[in-house]
């Protein structure tokens, strides 16, 4: 992060590894207090779920919880686990990530449903490779993102671009679709991300940040909301020096 100037990024507990376990999440803003800030996967099968999020609450460095409402997961937008979550989500003053990919009609009827959560949808909603190469139509579900922007209690994550690329570093080819995405949402609801350690067999931590640093396609005001202000506005975060 230092080496190509990252301040501090959010922490999301990553599902597939530890499911619903935040431990190592915690011990590593624990020994970088001021670098990270913590999002964790919440279950909706537990009865209790909404107890653990006013734990979570509780806990230094908790910014947000996260869905899962993939096709894998099997999951109505009517979900009761899901309800119980989301209306736990504005009780504590909490923003639910939610990754829809796969499944974007689902993720926005579940962003209707609940117009009172703040909704940060994962992974601009499109499926990401974990190896190359990116598949033939990678942005296929674009046009159901783009409907999706309508909702105006949801933001976008804009991580793992870099994965759709079907050409060499610095992936000249996202960045016409991406303007789409920033033209909908605008770009005080996108929210750069790199998708890293996920996306580590397609891009290294520099290859995910270079790109948007180096873009003509991007003004300087407007790099520094896609890569900082955007996610400090939607999180209530920003890292800073801990001493």
């Amino acid at each position: 992060m230092d080496a190509v100037g990252v301040d501090g990024a959010i922490f999301i507990s990553a599902f597939s590894m530890y499911r619903y376990d935040a431990s190592y999440a915690v011990e590593v803003h624990r020994a970088h207090p001021g670098r990270f800030a913590l999002v964790k996967p919440v279950d909706p099968d537990d009865p209790a779920v909404a107890d653990v999020i006013a734990d979570w609450k509780k806990t230094p460095g908790t910014v947000g919880i996260r869905i899962m409402l993939t096709k894998e997961a099997k999951r109505e937008p009517n979900d009761p686990g899901l309800d119980r979550i989301l209306r736990a989500a504005v009780r504590h003053d909490f923003p639910v990530n939610m990754l829809c990919w796969g499944n974007v009609d689902a993720g926005t009827a579940l962003v209707d449903r609940h117009p009172d959560t703040r909704f940060i949808i994962d992974h601009l909603a499109i499926m990401q490779p974990r190896v190359p190469p990116a598949p033939p139509q990678p942005w296929a579900d674009l046009p159901r993102v783009l409907e999706l922007a309508k909702r105006p209690n949801a933001v976008i994550k804009v991580s793992g671009a870099c994965t759709l690329s079907r050409e060499p570093y610095p992936f000249a080819d996202i960045w016409d679709p991406l303007a789409r995405v920033f033209d909908a949402w605008g770009l005080d609801r996108c929210l750069w991300g790199t998708d890293w350690t996920r996306a580590f067999a397609v891009v290294n931590y520099e290859q995910g940040v270079q790109p948007f640093l180096k873009t003509d396609r991007l003004s300087d005001s407007e790099r520094t909301m896609l890569m900082g202000g955007a996610c400090a506005k939607a999180y209530g975060w920003s890292p800073r020096k801990v001493s």
